[in-house]
């Protein structure tokens, strides 16, 4: 075969192979071309979460991966050209495959669900009822969903360890009740409660102190007891400075048997019996009734009432009791001065 020929025959394949590439550019071109102008008959449906964590390239994967644009990169580039500055909005969104580019940009300002975050303050001493309320209120979770995630710890004890130790009981109301941390949250609108759940024990992992766990060791005490004994201080505090010596008083009526008897545990019991609880689980709160501790926490407590108890004065106080409205604390160790005190100074609490 001559070179000519040769030349001849590559020529020709040349010419085949841009053919092939142009035939083939053209049809991806209009692939593309069609994908951006949406196709209505496509009806495939997928409904796309946005988190906060979640940029560009996470958003134009999920689109791809469902089937909603055919290109990843295609339609990051669209978004860049035409929507340079967009923000993406946490939420639910309903697409089809058939929607044109355009139409799923405006979607994606204008979400079928909201999961916009709302920052959500959880203030210290707020029990399980106050956290709920406050969610709800808040649009992040239903009431009745969140106290529900609370009952049990169960679907959390894979997350944190700290939960592994708590007791087997069935007088205890809500096992998670006192590890709800109390702190600022930026909580996404209409969230899942377990998620709401799991960020608040994250947010009491990540503070527990070594401290703490040296106490409990120390005085034969479980973390679970240190946190109960703790959301009693908490409620009792009404004043500053005097939550150490509220926890020597309670510190010092376990270590000699006598029992706690503390109002606030008997409001708690309220509590749970408005919200349907049985008269076993409620009295097992009442301190003026069980021999010891309450069956578990009665709010959740702050580092400070926590600390309180780790770090309680050494006193021989046995009493206790506030006046002038809770502003002032009296503390004795003999309850005939407890007794006498309180006629003197009752008087001064007019807030009911």
């Amino acid at each position: 075969m001559s070179k000519k020929s040769n030349k001849g025959i590559i020529a020709l394949l040349i010419v085949i192979l841009l053919a092939v590439l142009f035939v083939g550019g053209y049809y991806v071109y209009g692939k593309i071309n069609a994908d951006i102008k949406g196709n209505p008959d496509d009806k495939t449906e997928y409904t796309l979460i946005i988190e906060k964590s979640d940029f560009q390239y996470d958003v134009s994967q999920k689109l791809y991966n469902n089937g909603i644009v055919i290109n990843d990169s295609v339609w990051s580039s669209w978004m860049d050209k035409h929507y340079p500055d967009f923000k993406y909005i946490n939420g639910e969104y309903l697409l089809t495959a058939g929607m044109s580019y355009e139409e799923i940009a405006e979607k994606l300002q204008n979400p079928d669900v909201s999961h916009t975050t709302i920052k959500v303050v959880i203030p210290e001493g707020y029990n399980v009822f106050d956290i709920a309320k406050t969610l709800e209120n808040n649009n992040i979770c239903s009431s009745v969903s969140f106290l529900e995630a609370c009952k049990t710890k169960d679907p959390y004890e894979d997350s944190f360890t700290f939960l592994k130790d708590f007791p087997e009981s069935n007088t205890v109301a809500y096992e998670l009740e006192g590890f709800l941390f109390p702190a600022t949250y930026d909580f996404g609108e209409n969230s899942d409660a377990a998620d709401v759940v799991k960020e608040m024990l994250g947010a009491f992992s990540s503070r527990l102190d070594s401290s703490w766990t040296d106490y409990c060791s120390k005085n034969n005490m479980t973390l679970y007891e240190l946190v109960t004994l703790a959301s009693v201080v908490e409620k009792e505090t009404l004043g500053q400075g005097v939550a150490q010596d509220i926890a020597s008083v309670f510190v010092n009526r376990l270590n000699s048997s006598t029992q706690l008897q503390s109002d606030v545990t008997i409001d708690y019991g309220n509590a749970l019996r408005e919200a349907g609880f049985s008269d076993e689980i409620v009295t097992s709160y009442n301190t003026y009734k069980c021999s010891a501790l309450p069956s578990g926490p009665i709010c959740n407590p702050g580092i400070s009432n926590i600390d309180a108890v780790v770090n309680h004065n050494d006193t021989g106080y046995m009493f206790f009791f506030s006046y002038n409205n809770g502003s002032d604390f009296y503390f004795t160790d003999s309850y005939n001065d407890f007794s006498s005190q309180w006629e003197k100074l009752k008087d001064t609490n007019t807030n009911g």
